[in-house]
């Protein structure tokens, strides 16, 4: 599409048409492709803007991080604040401090899994750390199994005595999901109290975290 029909779309009330037009801009350098996206900061729709939040994670510039930041931190939907999120995770290290301050901030189960996400790929220990414990004392569930998940890939950092640490406790957890989680996520890790943790779930009262814990206890 040229760019005299994408600044058309863009202006259009058909917010279908201004879907296109930003997912064409992908076809366009930094130069031309943020100033346009950044006209839709303020679209009225959230699917508009989470498409905006995706372009500038791919055009990337120090205005573009600032927007996208701007979003993470302040639009009124969870969806774009998630996708902003995963964008601004784009711009490598300088993020991190945004991410884990955002995710401190921000309770919405949406916004923290896509932050749990995020930051689990980018191999900084220390802030995984930190987030997946705020993600344990929360009281989402989805969001503290996914605090549960991320702390397995401590195992073998320097992190590791501190996310086993946060893991032992969690046999006597009141959800059998998370008891099974955690009977899971053992088994990634080397330490002698691991195993008598495990033989405590074999005994547990739900079948699930038995089978979880029975599982774990094989070798590979």
């Amino acid at each position: 599409m040229e760019i005299h029909q994408i600044e058309a779309f863009l202006k259009s009330p058909n917010s279908q048409e201004r879907l296109k037009a930003i997912t064409e801009l992908r076809q366009y350098d930094s130069e031309v492709a943020i100033p346009l996206l950044m006209t839709k900061l303020k679209d009225p729709e959230f699917l508009v803007r989470s498409f905006v939040a995706m372009g500038l994670g791919r055009k990337q510039n120090a205005q573009s991080f600032a927007a996208l930041l701007e979003m993470m931190n302040f639009d009124k939907d969870p969806n774009v604040r998630a996708e902003a999120s995963n964008s601004v995770s784009m711009y490598g290290e300088k993020s991190l401090s945004h991410l884990v301050q955002k995710f401190h901030q921000d309770e919405h189960w949406l916004v923290r899994r896509s932050i749990l996400a995020a930051v689990s790929e980018m191999h900084s220990p220390e802030e995984l750390f930190d987030i997946c414990v705020c993600a344990l004392a929360g009281e989402d569930l989805t969001v503290r199994e996914a605090g549960i998940d991320a702390l397995v890939l401590l195992a073998g950092s320097g992190k590791e005595a501190e996310a086993l640490q946060q893991l032992l406790p969690l046999k006597n957890e009141y959800w059998w999901r998370i008891r099974a989680r955690v009977a899971r996520a053992l088994k990634q890790f080397n330490d002698p109290k691991v195993k008598a943790v495990l033989s405590d779930l074999m005994k547990d009262e739900d079948h699930r975290v038995v089978a979880a814990a029975l599982e774990s206890s094989l070798p590979d």
